[in-house]
């Protein structure tokens, strides 16, 4: 029986996706990787108890500080705006799980995410929750090894799944967006880690026309409260050396350049100009046909359709057809 190694955390999708391997004859291990509190923990040791699956527990703490956190923190005090689970899941969750793997002698990692892994390639999920936007950094064998068992489905039919396998986890709430803040509260968060910045100018076309309360507070594509001379403005750059925030009318967000550094391809880097599509936020509308120029680690994407504020920090993510083959972070426009 093939041996694999399951990313665990106690909720609906991992334990629909224990199942579901379990069905197609492999041996399920689970892996609980520890980084909240101890009722967490409990409830996801109980539940793989419950469904007669081996857990290790792995406490990634420590190194949810290091290689998330603190770079979570880090790129809001530049102005951009940060993904944490693009960043944690090469380099902490599917590393964990990998060494696991390798250490059981399993062949192969899976986890609950919405999407579909066939050959060694990544493709999108489901519509209505594809979840390939955020495994864009994974590294090419990390993604060889990689099972996605709910790849097919959508949320409303694994809830129903888990109904009718009798899984106590059926009516469970969905995991909170960022795990390492559970009230969601990030400037509150990051309030306690670093000394924040202070008020600095909005500025409109040059102008200064009022104050900011500190840019961590806003992301680009925002809208400013209120209006000016009757119109809407939106946030169209974050510059943390001036400790000010361009604005912009909403017509003006609009790019169809978008570059984008720390490129990591899912294929063999192309030698020529490519044609494919992007996606510059987990948004499910925004997807359009673009021309992409390989610059080193870095990209050059030409959009065919304009894309909505493009912000530094987030991820701008390749697709040809529905298969996923990179993503970098996107770099400010000046």
């Amino acid at each position: 029986m093939t041996k694999v190694v399951l990313g665990f955390s106690g909720g609906v999708d991992s334990a629909v996706s224990a199942v579901l391997l379990k069905k197609a004859g492999y041996d399920v291990h689970g892996v609980y990787l520890d980084n909240s509190g101890e009722k967490e923990r409990n409830e996801a040791v109980t539940s793989a108890e419950r469904m007669g699956i081996e857990l290790s527990v792995i406490n990634v703490k420590a190194e949810l500080e290091e290689k998330v956190c603190r770079t979570f923190t880090d790129c809001y005090l530049r102005g951009e705006t940060p993904n944490p689970c693009i960043i944690c899941n090469p380099g902490l969750k599917f590393r964990n799980l990998i060494a696991e793997a390798d250490r059981l002698g399993a062949d192969f990692v899976a986890t609950g995410h919405y999407a579909r892994a066939e050959g060694g390639a990544l493709y999108k999920g489901q519509p209505s929750n594809d979840q390939s936007y955020m495994l864009c950094r994974l590294t090419r064998e990390q993604a060889g090894r990689l099972i996605l068992p709910l790849g097919g489905y959508e949320k409303k039919q694994v809830r129903e799944m888990a109904e009718s396998f009798g899984l106590d986890t059926a009516k469970k709430p969905d995991s909170m967006e960022i795990c390492f803040i559970p009230d969601k509260d990030y400037i509150g968060w990051m309030s306690k880690r670093v000394e924040l910045p202070g008020a600095g100018d909005f500025v409109f076309h040059g102008e200064v026309i009022g104050r900011h309360e500190g840019i961590y507070r806003y992301t680009v594509g925002q809208r400013r409260p209120g209006l000016y001379n009757e119109r809407k403005l939106y946030i169209s750059r974050i510059d943390a050396e001036t400790n000010s925030i361009e604005l912009a009318l909403w017509e003006e967000l609009f790019k169809t350049e978008v570059r984008a550094r720390d490129f990591n391809w899912l294929i063999d880097v192309p030698a020529e100009p490519i044609r494919a599509s992007v996606r510059v936020r987990h948004t499910k509308w925004e997807n359009p046909d673009c021309t992409v120029y390989a610059e080193g680690d870095r990209v050059k994407i030409i959009c065919d359709e304009p894309v909505r504020a493009p912000a530094a920090g987030q991820s701008a993510v390749l697709y040809m057809g529905d298969r996923l083959i990179g993503g970098g972070f996107i770099i400010s426009n000046k």
